[in-house]
């Protein structure tokens, strides 16, 4: 630790401000202007490295299902030894700048820290070594030195397929990687607005993973374009990485009522406009009354776009209770907490209103929503309850779900001979295989939905699990098994 006495001098939180509310709500651009970073953006976050105090059991190392070496690149940062952090940070982790940017931070909740003070910044200290590391032009492709004669294809270019291709790309192996959009990413690419992550963050990774030999095919659809038998007969391994991808959908009088759509029917071709990209149907909320059902990330997302296209009024329902602004007694260090979390769509506008279950959607004409009904709820053995008799009614033009996903579509994985479990997740082993000789799954369609930094994790593993299954034996970093449970997960 290079300075023993840091978290005592600087007690202080720091992070460098987002742009101003005004400003940005005007544009798509990255709400925290962070490209490029200032000399004052490197000097809070060497200041905040510093009171890292480097523990005996770094906790943040355990919450974090990579296994980032948090202490040893903070030492590196608190010194602005950027090159050195940034290899440091790179052995575990493909890519820091989306964790740094789209991570919830397991980490900074197990903090020994945070104990007594506030949480190491560690998210935007990742953040900050990786961009400077790009400015400064270390980051840079990494060809095999000796190549294998073995083919590996990856269906599904999101966190987890990147990080797979990319781990045996490296190891040799000749990779293809098959995404059914027309540009690489998953839902990193269209599912994440431009105010949140900038296209441009995962063009400059897929460039690198072109350099060094990953090849990519676009616009095919697995399954459809090419069966998954031509697949196993082309290629020696085959990993899945689709992603969970059925919605959480809700059975109430007037679902079918149209404006009553999903998340990702809205953000994704909000997203392919900004881009300037054609879209089969785009749902507008310019002077819409837009309710977004659901209060997790894409629900705060779809608010953030809804604010930018100039929604008449925003409103996000909850079903659970609003969260405290502390630790609940239950969810003691280091555990990491549900809490009450402002995100900077929070700051731009909408009202969130929690305890609400959506009993029927309502039309004037029969055809399009005009109102949500809604039932006050308390949860009680197991389940939630009406807490009233009187149902309350919101006007809508625009009713958007953001329930989370499901799994995957069991009828397209029976064309691979691939069962699926009750919670929508192809079955799989702890080495990440399947009951087919070859093919492997990993990321949301094996574990369910979850987190990018899990999906960066997955994508790993299962690389060290293919390269182990063609090559005997493996040196790549495996920072979990397809079983691995944690108190972070």
């Amino acid at each position: 630790m290079a300075d023993p006495r840091g978290f005592l001098v600087s007690r202080a939180r720091e992070i460098p401000a987002d742009r101003s509310v005004d400003e940005r709500v005007r544009d798509w651009d990255e709400v925290r202007a962070c490209l490029p970073l200032t000399v004052e953006d490197r000097s809070v976050a060497a200041r905040q490295a510093g009171r890292c105090m480097d523990c005996g059991v770094p906790f943040c190392h355990f919450s974090c299902p990579l296994g980032n070496l948090v202490p040893d690149w903070n030492d590196l940062a608190r010194q602005e030894h950027w090159g050195d952090a940034s290899e440091r940070l790179h052995a575990t982790n493909n890519f820091p700048e989306i964790t740094g940017r789209l991570c919830p931070a397991l980490c900074e909740s197990a903090c020994v820290l945070s104990i007594t003070d506030p949480a190491v910044t560690i998210r935007n200290i990742e953040l900050t070594i990786a961009e400077e590391a790009f400015a400064r032009g270390v980051i840079q492709a990494q060809p095999a030195q000796a190549h294998s004669a073995k083919r590996v294809a990856v269906v599904g270019s999101g966190p987890a397929g990147l990080a797979a291709a990319q781990q045996l790309t490296r190891s040799g192996h000749s990779v293809a990687v098959f995404e059914k959009a027309d540009a690489p990413g998953g839902l990193l690419r269209y599912g994440i607005p431009e105010f949140k992550m900038s296209a441009a963050v995962v063009d400059r990774r897929v460039e690198q993973m072109r350099q060094e030999g990953t090849a990519f095919h676009l616009g095919v659809d697995v399954g459809v374009d090419v069966t998954p038998d031509e697949l196993r007969d082309r290629f020696d391994a085959v990993i899945i990485a689709a992603g969970s991808t059925v919605p959480r959908d809700m059975q109430v009088p007037g679902r079918d009522l149209r404006g009553v759509i999903q998340a990702m029917d809205y953000l994704v071709p909000a997203t392919r406009r900004v881009h300037g990209l054609p879209n089969e149907e785009l749902w507008d909320a310019r002077g819409q009354r837009v309710v977004v059902i659901g209060g997790g990330d894409t629900g705060s997302d779809c608010v953030g776009t809804a604010v930018r296209q100039g929604a008449a009024s925003i409103t996000q329902l909850e079903i659970m209770p609003k969260p405290p602004k502390s630790r609940a007694a239950h969810q003691p260090w280091p555990v990491h907490p549900q809490v009450y979390k402002v995100t900077s769509s929070h700051q731009e506008g909408g009202e969130r209103l929690y305890r609400l279950a959506t009993s029927a959607f309502e039309s004037t004409d029969g055809e399009r929503v005009s109102g949500v009904v809604l039932d006050e709820v308390a949860f009680a053995d197991g389940r939630f309850a009406p807490t009233s008799a009187d149902a309350l009614r919101l006007d809508a033009d625009l009713v958007i779900l953001a329930m989370g996903f499901v799994g995957v579509p069991a009828d397209e994985f029976a064309r691979w001979g691939l069962p699926v479990d009750e919670r929508g997740r192809i079955e799989r082993d702890e080495a990440f295989t399947t009951c087919q000789e070859g093919v492997f799954v990993a990321g949301d369609a094996g574990r369910g939905q979850s987190l990018i930094v899990w999906a960066i994790a997955e994508g790993r593993s299962v690389a060290a699990a293919v390269d182990e299954y063609l090559s005997g034996d493996t040196q790549l970093h495996r920072p979990i098994t397809a079983h691995t449970q944690s108190m972070t997960a």
